[in-house]
């Protein structure tokens, strides 16, 4: 007996050390994979379709039913890779949901949130089980089988997408009562829709057993919402230990998700164990767990901002992860099969949204130009409802993947159309705030100056030297009397730093500003010449460093006083030659930087320039990118080129190359 344990353990033994190589195999092949992904879905963006669709189309590409490199036994491998993600999809899902932000504006938020859920819900129910008979996997199903898939689908599509909608935002720089009111029902859908699958599934769970609906199972639903409550607290709590610890950054994160994960196998463990020692069967839903203990941790604990730093570190991995394996799991078949279906939902999911939106910002009394216009903001879907989708996939094998990939299908249509409305609605209602268009150059290059003190006056007579038009802006100009030299300087009298002084100060026409007031002052004006302006190069003489990060979204150019005179010292320390040059200090030398507008030029390599021999190109800017450059290096209309040479020289490139 002894010999035969002995010999099925060496077998196990075996068996175990010969899937071990695989499983590396397996993880490394899908890590190069993921690296592609990201290049594509980067690619797709040119394309201006989302990220995370070039992300499915790579794993769709290699997944077994295109090219076959990844195969089923392989995804079941990294279904962990899955749960990890899923995790932090709600993790991310309660960090969203902060309520201080939220208050004053609960009212129209909530009756708009109220229609969607309840519009989208039934509406979407209802439209499943009609056209049950042609979708192939629920043919064979019953009536409560149908009827739990219907309202699987019905919760998953009532989701949205509060990182697209927060991506819009950001890029419009949007602001006003219509983006305040959509980015909130966005961001508390997310958590209603997460509790609103967990009800579902255990329904559903109920409906495919033949379990009856009765009081036993209303109150095995609160035995198991207590139970996830308590589970969820529990994991904040070891969230916050996580975050409290003195830990490297990586470290944390790595935590984090690793507590994540564990949620997920306690809930495996736990519906296992009840199905085979208890009488019924417990479904504690892993993605409610991981979102109450965020939505605690960001709420009532003073780590919010750490906990929000280790989650937008790690989000650009864990959607390319999560969204390349749920491309590789789609079935193609069903797929093709399925795409009108998926069109009919979407139509569906819209007229839905329409519905629930106008009802609900009518009866919060909203004006008519927002709720007509209202349901454009909530189209997109993206990371919750795909995640919902596959966890509804693995919690009811019998559906698999033909629920997933038709709900997915679904979930890419609004993904790609969703943006596209919002953006419209955003700008039809002037709420976006981009930057205007940048003047074209008039052949003068004038800079406007705010503020008076030794500093900006040195910096005037400096940049008229140069040939600058300068004018030099403030609202006491007296200050001026007191400072020798200021007598060959345009001053100009302000009363305001409003838009209509700034039109008075021919501001549509400089080429640049200098902003040396308070941050308040500077914030104000350097806004309105991004916006109203576009002018391109603007300075900024910051006062505080906590205000680094918002001039530095306007695309300002920020000296901080406190910083840069340390830098320059380490600059004469390490480049006494280089910081001299460049600071101007050598006699009869400069570095300019010049924009190309001569059209004679454009497509024509640096080393045919033929330029003079005291002058040499150190880098040519173009579209945001620095290039270092070369003899072959060819110029594009509006490159801006860095060159140094002498005085002379250089005011002779900049006639060639500005035409």
């Amino acid at each position: 007996m002894s010999n035969f344990f002995l010999i099925k353990e060496t077998d196990t033994q075996n068996i175990y050390m010969n899937q071990l190589p695989d499983f590396f195999f397996i993880l490394v092949a899908f890590g190069v994979v993921a690296l592609a992904a990201r290049q594509i879905g980067e690619f797709f963006t040119r394309l201006r379709l989302p990220l995370i669709t070039g992300y499915l189309f790579t794993g769709l590409l290699v997944g077994p039913f295109v090219l076959g490199f990844a195969s089923q036994e392989s995804l079941e491998q990294l279904r962990f890779v899955d749960e990890i993600s899923l995790a932090f999809i709600a993790f991310a899902a309660g960090r969203e949901l902060y309520l201080p932000e939220l208050r004053g504006r609960l009212r129209s938020i909530g009756l708009v949130t109220a229609g969607l859920v309840i519009t989208t819900l039934i509406f979407v129910t209802v439209a499943v089980l009609l056209l049950a008979e042609h979708i192939p996997f629920m043919q064979a199903l019953s009536g409560n089988g149908r009827f739990a898939v219907a309202l699987l689908a019905g919760a998953i599509l009532t989701a949205r997408s509060p990182s697209s909608a927060i991506a819009i935002v950001t890029e419009l720089r949007a602001r006003g009562p219509f983006t305040q009111m959509a980015l909130g029902v966005t961001v508390i859908m997310d958590f209603i829709v997460i509790m609103l699958f967990a009800l579902s599934s255990s329904i559903a769970d109920a409906l495919f057993a033949d379990i009856p609906l009765n009081i036993n199972f209303v109150f095995l639903l609160l035995i198991e919402l207590v139970l996830v409550s308590t589970l969820g607290y529990a994991l904040s709590w070891v969230l916050r230990w996580i975050l409290a610890r003195h830990f490297d950054a990586s470290l944390k994160t790595a935590l984090i998700l690793l507590a994540g994960y564990s949620t997920f196998l306690i809930s495996h463990w736990l519906r296992d164990y009840s199905h085979e020692h208890l009488p019924f069967e417990m479904l504690a839903e892993p993605l409610l767990i991981c979102m109450i203990a965020s939505f605690l941790v960001n709420n009532y604990s003073p780590l919010r901002a750490e906990y929000g730093r280790r989650l937008h570190d790690i989000a650009p991995y864990i959607y390319i992860a999560f969204f390349t394996l749920t491309g590789e799991s789609l079935e193609l078949g069903v797929l093709a099969d399925a795409w009108q279906i998926a069109l009919a939902l979407f139509l569906v999911r819209v007229i839905a949204v329409m519905i629930g939106s106008f009802t609900g910002g009518v009866i919060a009394r909203d004006p008519f130009k927002y709720n007509r216009v209202k349901w454009m903001a909530f189209i997109t879907q993206a990371g919750v409802a795909l995640g919902l989708a596959k966890e509804a996939a693995v919690e009811f094998p019998a559906l698999g993947a033909q629920f997933s990939t038709l709900v997915i299908a679904v979930v890419v249509i609004n993904e790609m159309v969703g943006p596209l409305f919002f953006k419209w609605a955003i700008n039809h209602l002037n709420e976006a705030r981009t930057r205007a268009k940048t003047p074209e150059f008039d052949g003068v290059r004038d800079v406007i100056i705010f503020g008076v003190d030794g500093q900006s006056l040195l910096l005037a007579q400096q940049l008229i030297r140069h040939n600058w038009g300068v004018k030099v802006a403030c609202l006491q100009p007296t200050l001026v009397e007191t400072n020798p030299g200021s007598s060959n300087l345009s001053l100009v009298t302000m009363s305001d730093y409003t838009l209509e002084s700034l039109h008075a100060l021919d501001a549509a026409h400089a080429d640049a500003a200098v902003l040396m007031l308070s941050d308040e002052e500077n914030y104000a004006i350097c806004e309105l010449l991004y916006e109203q302006f576009g002018t391109e190069t603007v300075v900024v003489r910051l006062n505080d460093r906590s205000n680094f990060e918002k001039f530095h979204e306007l695309g300002a150019l920020i000296i901080e006083p406190a910083t840069v005179m340390v830098g320059l010292l380490e600059q004469f320390v390490r480049s006494p030659s280089a910081a001299s040059l460049l600071l101007g200090m050598d006699e009869g030398q400069d570095v300019v930087d010049i924009e190309l507008r001569n059209p004679a030029l454009h497509g024509v390599a640096l080393r045919e320039l033929q330029l003079p021999l005291d002058t040499l190109v150190l880098s040519v800017h173009r579209k945001g990118d620095t290039i270092i450059s070369h003899g072959y290096t060819q110029l594009e209309l509006g490159d801006r080129i860095t060159i140094v040479g002498k005085s002379g020289s250089l005011n002779e490139v900049m006639l060639r190359l500005e035409g």
